[in-house]
């Protein structure tokens, strides 16, 4: 078994697991912390760093980072403190954490894991990932093939970032109905088809779990459907992303 543990940094929440990446499967209980607020590089690098000791981790391991990465620096950081941008945080990290540790968009990762294990295991064409939480994460791949940081959720839609319409933290904010959110996602959804055509739509996040309340409200003509993986699928994509490196 080969085993690498994911880290999952998102704007609410820091999770982390080890995971088995020839199957996709954690191999303990997930562990969640609260992203520090202010979520600057050195308060979230020290809670990395406590979630990845109370594991007793000692191997490869990989972490997500909501905004584009390049190299392991953060180019942007939307929902995180702007002191991250131009950070590398594959340093930062790995050395909190004292681990050998790659960095990736935490859409990315989510998208990996799926075209690997999850909804789009096997498909061809265009697959488009949105993950619906804090903001609006997006993986777009062609015949399996990623192509990074598309950050697709700060597209306007009505004069604002579609996120700020349309991601599930605006849902909650704004006290919108199931069927008044749909129709903000059905817009961003269109959109992206329009821009896209993509063959599938993949829904990601925690919302994911709660897919039966919208999706079946959206029109869209691609085939969309909730991530397999639910919102384990950051911590899997970040695993795998951390054993190829290691």
């Amino acid at each position: 078994m080969t085993t690498a543990f994911g880290i999952d940094i998102g704007g609410t929440g820091i999770k982390g697991a080890p995971v088995d990446v020839a199957t996709g499967k954690l191999t303990a209980p997930r562990v969640k912390l609260p992203t520090p607020r202010p979520a600057t590089p050195d308060a979230v690098a020290a809670a990395v760093r406590e979630l990845v000791a109370g594991s007793g981790w000692t191997g490869p391991a990989g972490a997500t980072f909501p905004g584009v990465v390049v190299g392991g620096t953060v180019r942007t950081a939307a929902n995180m403190d702007p002191a991250w941008i131009s950070v590398n945080a594959r340093e930062l990290l790995g050395a909190a954490t004292g681990l050998p540790l790659t960095v990736l968009n935490d859409a990315d990762a989510a998208g990996i894991a799926e075209m690997t294990f999850g909804a789009g295991a096997g498909q061809r064409g265009t697959v488009l990932m949105i993950t619906l939480g804090t903001g609006i994460g997006s993986a777009l791949f062609y015949d399996g093939v990623l192509i990074p940081n598309t950050e697709f959720g700060h597209i306007e839609i009505g004069g604002k970032d579609a996120e700020k319409r349309a991601s599930e933290l605006a849902r909650e904010e704004h006290d919108l109905s199931w069927g008044k959110w749909a129709g903000r996602v059905d817009a961003f959804l269109d959109r992206m088809e329009d821009m896209l055509s993509p063959e599938l739509i993949i829904i990601g996040g925690g919302i994911s779990r709660k897919w039966e309340k919208f999706v079946p409200r959206l029109s869209l003509r691609a085939r969309v459907v909730p991530a397999a993986l639910f919102n384990d699928a950051g911590i899997v994509g970040a695993a795998m992303a951390g054993s190829r490196a290691g």
